[in-house]
């Protein structure tokens, strides 16, 4: 019995082979979005656990300098003769920026177990660390190194991406950074008996071990920003399954009327069903892996870029099958279908055994869901409003966008069918009132790919409102920052030394870059000090401050933080902040800092000499009313190569090659979750057009010819498509606000104004209707061809 119910179930898809593309497709559609989306993750995640393994982030407790950004090699010294099982490490980049390499310096011998990839199990053999020092390196970071260190050179793939392993007195050299450390790593296990830190050491601070990567968790909102586009576009996917699945099982209400009265058990046949849909979802799942596979080869590396231009982490730019994301690709299809499939199963479980050949049975089932939408939109309302209004933080922002897309999705049947009606009210002639009246009835079978339209079109505008405003500020942020026409660079302090004065008799105006990591209200940071004149006080803006600000801060009586550091300490304009060497200042003022991952403040040159005499200048920015002539002294008269100087015209356009390749993946999944609701509206049409016979064959024979029926359903496809985009205009606008005012804060710690752009909106709205036209052109085509006597049979047929 099981394989006769088997084969006749089958025999519908051998009929229809267009909806079994239409179910198989939109699976491989939804799965691939959001397998391609955790492969990006899980690389990224890897390269994190990687760097961690390497660098010892989160394993241990390490020693860091109160102040400044490095130890004194004799304090390691003192430390080991005490009885302290620590490693000492280097740390810190070399090369141009925007390409910089992570150098690291470790002794294999001091280093925690399984910290140091040397000797062991490790990737790195310690006969050859210690004998010949080379610099090991993956391949990609090798070939980058080529050029810039004069140390041998070994490959080893299993080292972190950009980042570079030696020995101490290598990473020394080449950092310029003899007798001087970065950090200590301290063993778990410590001998009994040892003196206090405070004894030997009393200007180091421990950071306690904190379980995980710093990086892992600076990024963790990006990453829950990709998970989220991933799923809405899974769910865009979806609604083309359920639409498939709920066509087709409504098709089949006869074969099911049939074996159910041949004997066929009820439960038996719902297991059979489902046994079905299992192995169709696991066919569109796997093909769905694979393209996945695919769409996360092509994004990585923009998803790499964006990863170090926000957050400065590193991150593989090849893709590895790992299990993890393929196997959750594979168990989301599974669970989408029997999402999509479980309204459908469940009505045939609850239909008396006759009441499934009533044609019109399934319809009124539907008309009951339709209140339930409604009601479920009204709650969601309800529920958004509350989250707004009482809660906070990162998951409170997706919490909103979740209930205000799903509520809207929910509703939009509802007012199509109102915005109709009202259309209908004017209308007397019989076309055009048959016309309204058969619109209104299509609503119900285009509703999911309408949906997923709504939700596309809501997405494309928000995040492109919200990336387009972060552009239009980022600009002008640069404008504000890049203010110096010339930046230099002297190769060492002694050149900074001889280069400051020779500028500053040419220059109008000469700004020394001195900046040093620190900790700030316990939270990692950058200490600036800045020479205030005419460019500070003309060009910087700040988002709040006091009308002295930068007199203040010139007199070492203030500081400024940046919105980063004010929103994660709660520090703002009139509070104290210590920033080291027993100094604490009031703040002066906030200023915007796009882009940046970590807190910044800035303080008068005067007072950070002071705090940290031993940084020196080596970059300049150079303020003139004549750029190329002061080009051509600094390399004619003063000798410095023409490599070392750069126009501020260079620096933005890389910027903005930056900006714009972070964004390359929101552009991405966008253009593929729009296309994705085109395909959904051309495959819901196609499916639609056999069944919608017996609606257009009457109409046909009361005078209405096949081309002016084919047209009017190109109109009516049309004519959704663009009151769906009208509608999802609000939608996007409302999920921009929510991105920039809530998310964006939250997951990065800025805030961004908002601004419109209606030429974009009219694109999109162009293309959506395109798609509209395209999806329906097919169907309307071979309405327009469909011989006389195809529509003369629906009238020879009992209905």
């Amino acid at each position: 019995m099981n394989r006769t119910a088997l084969s006749a179930l089958w025999s519908h898809w051998r009929r229809a082979p267009v909806q079994l593309f239409t179910l198989l497709a939109g699976l491989a559609l939804a799965t691939a979005l959001w397998s391609g989306v955790q492969a990006v993750n899980a690389e990224a995640r890897a390269s994190y656990d990687a760097a961690a393994a390497t660098l010892g982030e989160g394993q241990f407790d390490q020693l860091l300098p109160g102040e400044g950004d490095t130890i004194a090699q004799q304090t390691y010294i003192d430390l080991r003769r005490a009885g302290w099982l620590v490693g000492p490490v280097v740390d810190a980049r070399i090369g141009p920026p925007g390409a910089r390499i992570r150098l690291i310096g470790m002794d294999p011998l001091t280093a925690p177990g399984g910290l140091a990839p040397v000797g062991g199990d490790g990737a790195v053999d310690l006969q050859s660390f210690l004998r010949e020092r080379p610099v090991f390196a993956n391949a990609a970071t090798a070939e980058r190194l080529a050029g810039l260190i004069d140390a041998p050179i070994e490959i080893v793939a299993d080292i972190a991406p950009d980042t570079a392993i030696t020995d101490i007195p290598v990473a020394q050299r080449l950092l310029d950074l003899d007798g001087r450390l970065s950090r200590l790593i301290v063993a778990q296990t410590q001998p009994i008996g040892r003196p206090p830190l405070a004894e030997i050491a009393p200007g180091l601070v421990r950071q306690p071990a904190q379980g995980g990567s710093d990086v892992a968790r600076l990024t963790d909102s990006f990453h829950l920003n990709l998970t989220a586009f991933g799923l809405l576009s899974f769910a865009v996917g979806i609604f083309i399954v359920h639409g498939a699945i709920g066509l087709a099982f409504e098709q089949r209400r006869g074969m099911v009327r049939t074996l159910r009265a041949l004997g066929l058990p009820l439960g038996r046949l719902i297991a059979l069903m489902a046994a079905e849909l299992l192995v169709l979802a696991l066919v569109g799942g796997g093909v769905g892996v694979l393209l996945g596979y695919t769409v996360a080869a092509a994004l990585l590396p923009d998803v790499a870029a964006t990863l170090e231009g926000l957050y400065g982490a590193q991150v593989s730019g090849t893709l590895q099958l790992r299990p993890a994301w393929w196997l959750s690709g594979l168990a989301i299809a599974v669970a989408g279908t029997g999402v999509a499939a479980a309204g459908a199963l469940w009505g045939i479980a609850r239909l008396p055994l006759l009441t499934s050949a009533r044609p019109r049975a399934w319809s009124l089932a539907r008309g009951g869901m339709r209140r339930l939408q409604v009601g479920a939109a009204l709650v969601l309302a309800l529920v958004a409003l509350a989250l707004w209004s009482f809660s906070e933080g990162l998951v409170m922002g997706f919490g909103l966008l979740g209930c205000l897309l799903i509520g809207a999705a929910l509703a939009l049947p509802a007012l199509l069918d109102a915005i109709l009606a009202l259309a209908a009210r004017g209308e007397s002639g019989p076309v055009r009132a048959w016309f309204w009246a058969d619109t209104r009835q299509q609503v119900p079978g285009l509703s999911l790919a309408l949906m997923a339209l709504l939700l596309a079109m809501a997405a494309n505008v928000g995040v492109s409102t919200m990336v387009s405003s972060f552009r239009l500020t980022f600009v002008g942020f640069l404008d504000q920052r890049l203010a110096s026409e010339l930046y230099v660079s002297a190769q060492s302090v002694e050149e900074a030394a001889r280069l400051e004065p020779f500028a500053t008799a040419r220059a109008r105006e000469v700004l020394p870059l001195l900046s040093v990591e620190t900790p700030l209200a316990g939270l990692p940071a950058e200490l600036y000090g800045a020479r205030i004149g005419a460019t500070y006080r003309d060009s910087w803006q700040l988002l709040d401050g006091r009308a002295d600000v930068w007199d203040r801060v010139a007199a070492g009586e203030a500081l400024l933080i940046n919105e980063q550091l004010a929103r994660r300490a709660d520090l703002w304009v009139g509070d104290t902040l210590a920033i080291g060497g027993g100094t604490a200042l009031p703040i002066g003022g906030v200023f915007g800092d796009y882009g940046n991952p970590i807190g910044e403040a800035i303080v008068g040159e005067d007072l950070f000499r002071s705090l940290h005499p031993q940084v020196r200048a080596t970059r300049f920015g150079l303020r003139t009313q004549d750029p190329a002539a002061l080009r051509a002294a600094l390399v004619d008269d003063f000798g410095l190569p023409g490599s070392a100087i750069t126009d501020q015209a260079q620096i933005k356009a890389f910027s903005l090659q930056v900006f714009e390749r972070t964004f390359t993946v929101t552009t991405a999944l966008n253009v593929l979750t729009l296309a994705v609701a085109g395909f959904a509206i051309f495959m819901s049409l196609l499916t639609l057009a056999a069944m919608r016979l017996p609606q257009l064959a009457p109409a046909w024979a009361l005078g209405i010819t096949r081309r002016k029926l084919g047209l009017l359903e190109m109109l009516r496809a049309v004519l959704l498509s663009v009151l769906t985009a009208v509608l999802a205009l609000p939608l996007g606008l409302a999920l921009a606000w929510i991105l920039l005012a809530v998310v964006n804060v939250e997951a990065f710690g800025w805030r961004l104004p908002m601004y419109l752009f209606p030429l974009d909106y009219l694109r999109l709205a162009g293309f959506a209707l395109g798609a509209a036209v395209l999806a329906a052109a097919l169907p309307a085509r071979r309405l327009m061809r469909i011989p006389p006597t195809a529509l003369l049979k629906v009238f020879a047929n009992e209905r």
